[in-house]
Order: C-alpha cells, then sequence, then structure tokens
C-alpha cells in the first residue's frame, strides 16, 4: 500500500453530491463527492477512512466529460471535475450520515 501524507488528505475530497441518483444511492451504503481530479482509489479511500472513521469497501470514480457552454459570442467551457462513489461497509453508515447531515 502507498504511502500517504495524512495532512494533504483532506484536501482530496472536495464536497459531498447530493443529488436526486446520490440520494438513492444512500440507500445501499454508496455515498457520492466531487474529488480532486488527479487522486487515485487508494488516496480517495484513506482521505474517506480517515475522516469518516468508517470502513470502505469499494470505489467507483468518473470524470465527466467537459461541457461547452457560450454568453452571447463567447464560448467557454464548464470546469471539469472528477466523482467518486464511495461503498461504506455495513454498520458503518450512521457514522458517516451523521457528519454529512447533522440535522437531519
Amino acid at each position: 500500500m502507498p504511502k500517504f501524507d495524512p495532512r494533504d488528505l483532506p484536501d482530496l475530497v472536495r464536497r459531498p453530491i447530493v443529488t436526486e441518483k446520490a440520494t438513492i444511492l444512500m440507500e445501499q451504503n454508496q455515498y457520492t463527492f466531487e474529488v480532486v481530479p488527479k487522486a487515485t482509489k487508494p488516496d480517495i479511500k484513506a482521505a474517506i477512512e480517515d475522516l469518516f472513521q468508517v470502513k470502505v469497501v469499494k470505489i467507483n470514480t468518473a470524470m465527466q466529460p467537459r461541457k461547452k457552454r457560450r454568453v452571447g459570442k463567447f464560448i467557454g467551457y464548464k470546469p471539469q471535475y472528477k466523482r467518486a462513489i464511495v461503498t461504506v461497509a455495513p454498520g458503518d453508515e450512521q457514522k458517516i450520515r451523521q457528519i454529512l447531515f447533522p440535522e437531519v
């Protein structure tokens, strides 16, 4: 297993993604996060386990394609981001939910 600098791990995970699909996945212990594009699966696993004190079973990652956006005659692109779908071990879902959604 590669060696990570524990001080850099929290910066890899940018924010949780809360969409309709992500909410449905939460019922199967899968949580969706936006991560730094250069982060690898072992990096993301170490970061999530360190941040939330949970056991990560599996990670799926996806890079979204760059989409064009026009404003008048100017053509630009939406920012590209990487999405990580993290599967948490059964029994740990309560720990991660209390941190992500403290008021619920």
